[in-house]
């Protein structure tokens, strides 16, 4: 996944913003928190960082190409970055983007949740 896809795949979730900090690093939000980041490009693989479950991070930072997202790993956070061949594919690095914006949406107040459209409880009147 190049950097224009990842930042495609990421406008389409819903209620997320995109801001580029730390450098050139593309970081997607939701709620004002952090799902995803692409950050450096080594012309073959683009670096790209997303939070997962305790026990995808088990499994996930043993495969090839994936490892503990420099930083956040380090501070005890289960993010995890692919950065080179093989790592996962398209179709599972979307999959893994997808779940990390669904843990950051669910660890939302419900308050914050309604007033991004992110639950189908009716807004407060």
């Amino acid at each position: 996944m190049n950097r224009a896809d990842f930042n495609a795949y990421c406008r389409s979730l819903p209620a997320t913003t995109h801001v580029v900090q730390w450098g050139d690093a593309d970081v997607w939000k939701v709620g004002g928190k952090v799902f995803a980041i692409a950050g450096w490009d080594d012309g073959d693989v683009t670096a790209i960082t997303f939070k997962t479950s305790p026990t995808d991070y088990d499994f996930l930072v043993r495969m090839p190409g994936l490892r503990p997202a420099p930083y956040l790993a380090s501070r005890g956070f289960t993010w995890v970055q692919h950065f080179a061949r093989p790592g996962l594919d398209d179709d599972q690095l979307r999959e893994h983007i997808e779940d990390s914006h669904r843990t950051i949406v669910d660890a939302l107040p419900k308050r914050l949740r309604t007033e991004l459209g992110l639950t189908d409880d009716p807004p407060a009147s």
